[in-house]
């Protein structure tokens, strides 16, 4: 019998879930994961935020909570709580009421919905993302009705840092009313952040272009350990005065990657339109998911509103945050113990989870046939898959892949 779905192709495999598949498939005794863009422990394990389990059991025993729909829209001491922490709590954007935040499914979630309802109400129909920069940022807004997707540039390969000149120059020749994909701190895949003073070329360059910040915060508070650092570019461009909305994330710094927990922050010029801009986000949610879940949200909404749970979070994030520091720095020390050709300081200028180590595909490939060690192929690494117990080995692999198959950009110069 004919089948309808015989017409349907084999989609490609998403390439940083293929390979945790490999890894967990793989028997070999000493292989690492450095792929999937979560927190591990020092011993490789997954963790779960001791204050996110102690609200969890206090929520179990709390006979008033109930599993009826949220609003639409979400929960609103969550979004309130995401949208203070943010923009910082006293700041005059939210007592002016031009700043609200809508809950969604996460980072990935705030980026769909925000997208089409630019795509749909704005009209706008041209995104810039980063190169490189998170794989999904295209896709999604491909699906949400933009058609004409531009990259601006970002890494320069051969000092392993910003090619700012060459980003400038790309947002300058942008087309008015472009989105232009920001991320707020710890850039992904890359690592390397715009100093304050290269963010304020790039506000003068948008303000003057008139093009349109759609920043991704993934990693507040997570990237530095310092909740107002790592807000403090999507502060500026609120101060500065631009209108701008922010897809933001708890999946990395409260560790609730299944939840699905996010907020989408929106910031206008007048409170007048903020009535009217809510009711068409409620027809795009409610025709896309029809309401988000409670579970994650009550946990960080709970937390975020509790002085003393939230001063235990903030330890959290600042140990996780600490330990990524200290992996870079011994990566590295490992590199230069063991001479591995070229200049590795990159590893820990770079901040968040993510290094973009510079290795080759051919060199990567290498890793993961040999040495069992996972990394994608571009050369990125999740630096939290590094531990104590396999540091070594890691750096081991890396000198010897870099040895056989050097590359141009291995002996470059100094940074």
């Amino acid at each position: 019998m004919v089948s309808r779905f015989e017409v349907v192709e084999q989609g490609p495999p998403i390439e940083v879930f293929q390979l945790n598949k490999l890894f967990i498939d793989d028997s070999f005794k000493n292989k690492v994961n450095l792929t999937v863009g979560a927190y591990r422990d020092e011993n490789g394990k997954p963790w779960v935020l001791p204050v996110v389990r102690k609200t969890e059991e206090q929520m179990a025993a709390d006979q008033s909570l109930l599993h009826e729909y949220l609003p639409v829209l979400g929960l609103d001491q969550f979004t309130a709580a995401s949208v203070s922490m943010l923009l910082g709590e006293d700041n005059p954007v939210i007592a002016a009421g031009r700043a609200f935040g809508i809950q969604t499914l996460s980072g990935t979630g705030g980026l769909r919905v925000g997208s089409e309802f630019l795509n749909k109400h704005l009209k706008y129909t041209t995104f810039y993302y980063s190169d490189p920069t998170w794989e999904n940022h295209h896709l999604v807004f491909m699906n949400s009705g933009f058609t004409t997707p531009r990259t601006y540039r970002y890494w320069d390969p051969k000092t392993r840092a910003i090619d700012f000149d060459g980003l400038i120059e790309d947002l300058k020749n942008a087309p008015e009313n472009s989105v232009i994909i920001l991320h707020a701190c710890a850039h992904n895949p890359t690592g390397i952040d715009p100093t304050h003073e290269q963010w304020e070329k790039i506000a003068d360059v948008m303000e003057e272009r008139k093009l349109f910040p759609f920043f991704d915060s993934a990693y507040q508070g997570f990237a530095s350990g310092d909740l107002d650092r790592d807000a403090w570019a999507v502060r500026y461009f609120v101060k500065r005065g631009f209108e701008l909305v922010c897809a933001q994330s708890y999946a990395k710094n409260f560790g609730l990657y299944n939840e699905r927990v996010g907020n989408l922050t929106i910031v206008m010029s007048d409170a007048k339109y903020v009535a009217a801009t809510k009711s068409q986000l409620t027809w795009i949610v409610r025709g896309m998911y029809s309401n988000p879940p409670a579970h994650g949200a009550r946990v960080v909404a709970t937390v975020l509103s509790n002085k003393q749970l939230f001063d235990e979070w903030r330890d959290h994030i600042k140990y996780m945050s600490s330990r990524v520091i200290q992996m870079r720095e011994a990566l590295r020390s490992e590199l230069i113990k063991l001479g591995t050709p070229g200049n590795w300081d990159h590893i820990v200028k770079q901040i968040g989870l993510f290094s973009y180590t510079g290795l080759t595909q051919r060199q990567s490939d290498y890793l993961i046939q040999e040495y069992h060690i996972y990394l994608l192929r571009t050369g990125r690494i999740n630096i939290c898959g590094l531990n104590p117990g396999n540091v070594e080995y890691v750096a081991k692999a890396i000198h010897d892949a870099v040895t056989k198959f050097p590359a141009e950009h291995n002996s470059r110069p100094k940074l």
